[in-house]
């Protein structure tokens, strides 16, 4: 599968992902906090599926050396 979450995307997930989880895990939050997972898992990964869902994509765009600037 492509990659569709760029890297401050992927960071940000990742942060806030551990966060959710040391939340959870210390009782601080409720049950939902354990989504965390899913948050850290899509950030570590770097794929979204809801974003390929909608074609949504925070990777930057490749560009071919190959082809001339237009």
């Amino acid at each position: 599968m492509t990659q569709n979450v760029g890297g401050i995307d992927r960071a940000l997930r990742i942060v806030a992902g551990l966060a959710l989880i040391i939340l959870a895990a210390t009782g601080m939050l409720g049950p939902w906090a354990w989504l965390g997972v899913v948050v850290l898992a899509t950030g570590v990964v770097g794929i979204c599926m809801p974003y390929k869902l909608f074609g949504f994509s925070t990777c930057a765009l490749k560009t071919d050396p190959e082809t001339p600037a237009q």
